[in-house]
C-alpha cells in the first residue's frame, strides 16, 4: 500500500510539472509556441547523453577535511524558503519540514550558490512521503515565475529509489538512466547521505553505499542547495522530513 501512496505523489510531481509548464507557455503564445519549444528541447536533449559509470565493487565515500556547517542549530540564517508554504522550523538539532495542504513543492534553499562540492547530511522521512535535496538548482523569474528547478537527489523510504537523481521541474523526469529499487535507506531511522558534484559528474552514497555515479551534460554547473518538502493531496498527511548535520566541502576546480 505504501508503494501505491508513493505512486500518487510521483504522479503529482510529474503531472503538475507538465501542466504548469504547458499552461504558462500556452497563455503566452498558444499551441504553436509550445510545439516549437518542445521540439527545441527534444533536439537539445537528444544531443546530450547521461552516462552512468558502473562500479561492480562499489566506490568508497570520499574522505578529507575542510567541512563547513550549513546549519547553525539556532535559526535559518543562510536559508530562504521558495515556492510552497510547507512549514520549516528548528527542532533541536534538526531542520523539521512538515507538509501543508494544497501547497506545491516547497524548498528551503541556501542563499549562496555552489559549484563543485561535497555535501553530507543525515535525513529521516515519513514512510509515505518522498522528498529530496536540490543541488546546483535555480529560481529565476523567467522560468515558471521562479519555480525551483534542477537536479534533485531523491529521499524516500525503502525499498525505493532513494539516492537517484531527478530533474525537478526541468521536464526531464529522472536524470538517472534507470532507478533499480533498493533497501539501503533505513525506514524510521537517520540515514547518512553523501553527494559529490564536480564538473558534470554527480555521485551519491547512502549509509556508505554508492547509489549513483553519472555524468550529465545538461545540468547546471552551479546553483543553490534546497531541502524539499513535497506537495501532497488534500486527503493526505500531514507528513514530515528532518535533516541534521548538514555540511559542505567546496572543491577546487
Amino acid at each position: 500500500m505504501r508503494r501505491l501512496a508513493l505512486s500518487k505523489l510521483f504522479l503529482t510531481r510529474s503531472f503538475f510539472s507538465g501542466v504548469l509548464s504547458a499552461g504558462l507557455a500556452f497563455g503566452i503564445c498558444g499551441g504553436t509556441c509550445i510545439d516549437q519549444s518542445l521540439r527545441a528541447q527534444d533536439a537539445k536533449d537528444a544531443g546530450a547523453k547521461v552516462v552512468r559509470h558502473e562500479h561492480p565493487d562499489g566506490l568508497p565515500v570520499p574522505s578529507g577535511d575542510g567541512w563547513q556547517s550549513l546549519f547553525n542549530g539556532k535559526d535559518l540564517s543562510g536559508w530562504q524558503q521558495k515556492n510552497g508554504w510547507a512549514v520549516y522550523r528548528i527542532d533541536g538539532e534538526s531542520i523539521h519540514g512538515t507538509t501543508s495542504k494544497f501547497s506545491p513543492n516547497s524548498f528551503l534553499c541556501t542563499t549562496k550558490d555552489y559549484s563543485d562540492f561535497e555535501l553530507r547530511f543525515e535525513v529521516k522521512v515519513h514512510n509515505d512521503l518522498n522528498s529530496g535535496v536540490q543541488i546546483r538548482s535555480k529560481s529565476v523569474p523567467e522560468k515558471d515565475n521562479g519555480r525551483v528547478h534542477g537536479p534533485q537527489v531523491e529521499i524516500e523510504a525503502g525499498p525505493g529509489e532513494a539516492g537517484y537523481v531527478y530533474g525537478e521541474a526541468t521536464g526531464r523526469n529522472w536524470i538517472s538512466p534507470t532507478q533499480p529499487v533498493h533497501s539501503n535507506f533505513k525506514n524510521n531511522e537517520w540515514n547518512q547521505y553523501h553527494i559529490r558534484a564536480k564538473g558534470k559528474q554527480i555521485q551519491t552514497w547512502i549509509n556508505g553505499k554508492l547509489i549513483e555515479d553519472i555524468t550529465d551534460e545538461l545540468s547546471h554547473e552551479n546553483g543553490f542547495i534546497g531541502l524539499q518538502v513535497h506537495g501532497i493531496g488534500a486527503d493526505q498527511g500531514p507528513f514530515d522530513v528532518r535533516w541534521r548535520n548538514i555540511e559542505i566541502r567546496e572543491l577546487k576546480k
